[in-house]
């Protein structure tokens, strides 16, 4: 644990302020009344998506690896939702049987994971076939201008926040086994314009089982 990361934690609700009236939370909103059956947040932080959650869900699980965001996602949940589950886990090693879930939940969490093909996979495997990604993102932007100011700023940007604000998130989502079936290309406000690029929307688990079982670099095989 380290002072940046409490210090992140500490204020991160206060920095997503302006950010959430400013059009992230409908998003949260709209996102998350999707979400249905036995459903995972990977990435929960300090549990942003709490009042998000609908009747269709039946239970909620949730993860974080952050020790100081989450012990605020632990007095959160025990305040507005105890019936929920908390876990220290990365994305990229869930702690979770094969199709578990029916829908899981990543909101601003790809861009800081360390190997984001490996959650990508990690969240197909935990995931049934048919069952969905509802995801709200950073991505790099399609703007070539704007995409090489995202690459120049990136370093900066992963130390201050733990965020790469450059990778091409949608197209890991389509080859970790995902088929996008909605997708809304946004401009966040509020925030400098290199991070200003968003994704939401949902991506349903293929059938096949050659995406989520495939070996990753560096993994080894069981």
């Amino acid at each position: 644990m380290t002072l940046r990361s409490k210090f992140f934690a500490a204020t991160y609700d206060r920095q997503m302020t302006k950010i959430e009236k400013a059009g992230l939370r409908a998003h949260r909103e709209s996102v998350l009344a999707e979400a249905t059956g036995q459903v995972l947040e990977i990435g929960a932080g300090t549990g942003g998506n709490l009042p998000f959650y609908g009747p269709g869900v039946e239970s909620l699980t949730m993860t974080e690896p952050e020790i100081p965001m989450l012990r605020r996602l632990e007095r959160k949940v025990h305040e507005r939702a105890p019936e929920a589950t908390v876990l220290r886990a990365p994305a990229e090693d869930l702690p979770f049987e094969d199709d578990c879930f029916d829908a899981a939940v990543s909101t601003l969490v790809l861009c800081g994971v360390d190997d984001q093909p490996r959650a990508l996979r990690e969240l197909r495997r935990v995931l049934r076939p048919g069952g969905r990604l509802l995801f709200i993102e950073h991505v790099r932007s399609a703007d070539p201008k704007l995409a090489r100011k995202q690459d120049r700023m990136n370093s900066l940007n992963r130390f201050m926040v733990g965020c790469e604000c450059n990778r091409p998130t949608l197209s890991t989502i389509e080859a970790g086994g995902f088929d996008v079936t909605k997708i809304e290309h946004i401009t966040a406000k509020k925030v400098p314009k290199f991070v200003s690029p968003f994704i939401v929307g949902c991506a349903t688990a293929t059938s096949g089982v050659e995406s989520s079982q495939a070996p990753l670099a560096g993994q080894e095989q069981f």
